[in-house]
């Protein structure tokens, strides 16, 4: 299993990001969580096997109509965070 830690720019927050990243990550039947951040930007880990990650990772970049990623930033991995047994959306 790997794990990603991502910090997503743009125009990422109210325009569905956060709910079209937990439909893409259950999709690929990752686990973890996104949530938005204060500062704008939307921090996403995710963990699951390397083939489906690198497939989230890349629509994440793309982002869902109405949004614009300009930036995906990889952040240092927490191994202590706890992924749940699902995707979903934290405050």
């Amino acid at each position: 299993m790997a794990v990603v830690h991502l910090e997503v720019r743009g125009v990422v927050q109210g325009v569905g990001f956060r709910w079209f990243t937990v439909r893409a990550a259950r999709r690929a039947g990752l686990r973890g969580w996104v949530r938005n951040c204060s500062d704008g930007s939307v921090e996403i880990t995710a963990a699951g096997d390397p083939a489906s990650l690198d497939r989230f990772v890349n629509e994440v970049r793309q982002g869902p109509p109405g949004a614009r990623v300009d930036h995906v930033r990889e952040l240092p991995v927490d191994h202590g965070d706890n992924l749940g047994d699902e995707f979903e959306a934290v405050r």
